[in-house]
């Protein structure tokens, strides 16, 4: 494990990166005793910095909820980032590609939670009970080190590389829908990238909600009424070029866009 003072200075090293754009080496290369409970902490380290300065979180993400992404992690579990209200984006303002270091889009399952969930005990119906809506989103993802040449310590002490989301409009009550049965298609500039369904997260997305609340609830969080939970992505990540437009429909859940300039 790492030295407090090691982990202030890689939370700073990362939170220098994602302000200025200036992605930085492997953290795993440089910090070779660097773990999984380094990673939370410095992770939380850079949360509780931009809370201090007026951020506020709304919910989180789950990443490495598909068995092949495990799989070329090394690990048999997924892990977890925040989502901060100022990573909301629209779908009606085009961002700028220039903003982020090297943006991914991932098509989503959003739930949106109308009761708080249980923490270390939670199951998969404790989350339908729970949850108000879900709801289609695209995730965008961004790596502040460099080229994507991540570990899964690297990932996760970047906030598991969330940098921004964005829900559309339709709300779904999970009892009117087959979670595990939804399929989901990305087009990039009106072309067909990318397709999927939605049991490509953990064969259930409702599995993947549940890990988290129990998994948050060892970091003393818990996941509350109003939150956003993004639980993994039905489809491969995609890159994002300035000027490119993307569009996600779902069957049953409906659609989302988003545009880069």
């Amino acid at each position: 494990m790492l030295t407090t003072e090691e982990r202030a200075d890689i939370a700073g090293r990362l939170a220098t990166a994602e302000r200025d754009r200036t992605p930085i080496g492997p953290l795993t290369a440089a910090f070779a005793d660097i773990d999984v409970v380094d990673a939370y902490e410095i992770q939380l380290l850079n949360i509780r910095n931009r809370l201090a300065a007026g951020a506020r979180v709304v919910g989180h993400k789950v990443g490495l909820s598909s068995k092949a992404m495990q799989q070329m992690m090394g690990v048999d579990e997924p892990d977890y980032g925040h989502l901060l209200a100022d990573m909301a984006v629209s779908e009606d303002e085009p961002i700028p590609a220039a903003r982020y270091c090297f943006p991914r889009v991932e098509v989503e399952v959003g739930f949106v939670l109308g009761a708080d969930l249980p923490g270390e005990d939670c199951t998969e119906a404790d989350v339908l009970a729970a949850t108000e809506a879900v709801a289609p989103s695209i995730e965008l993802i961004d790596s502040r080190i460099t080229d994507w040449k991540i570990k899964l310590e690297d990932t996760i002490s970047d906030n598991a590389s969330s940098a921004g989301f964005v829900l559309g409009k339709e709300r779904v009550k999970p009892g009117d829908i087959d979670l595990r049965g939804i399929d989901a298609t990305l087009h990039r500039n009106g072309e067909l990238i990318a397709e999927g369904r939605s049991d490509a997260v953990l064969g259930d997305p409702v599995i993947a909600v549940a890990w988290l609340a129990r998994k948050v609830a060892s970091f003393g969080v818990r996941l509350k009424a109003g939150d956003i939970v993004l639980p993994g992505s039905c489809t491969r990540a995609i890159d994002v070029r300035p000027g490119d437009s993307f569009h996600a429909d779902f069957s049953g859940l409906g659609s989302v866009s988003l545009q880069f300039v």
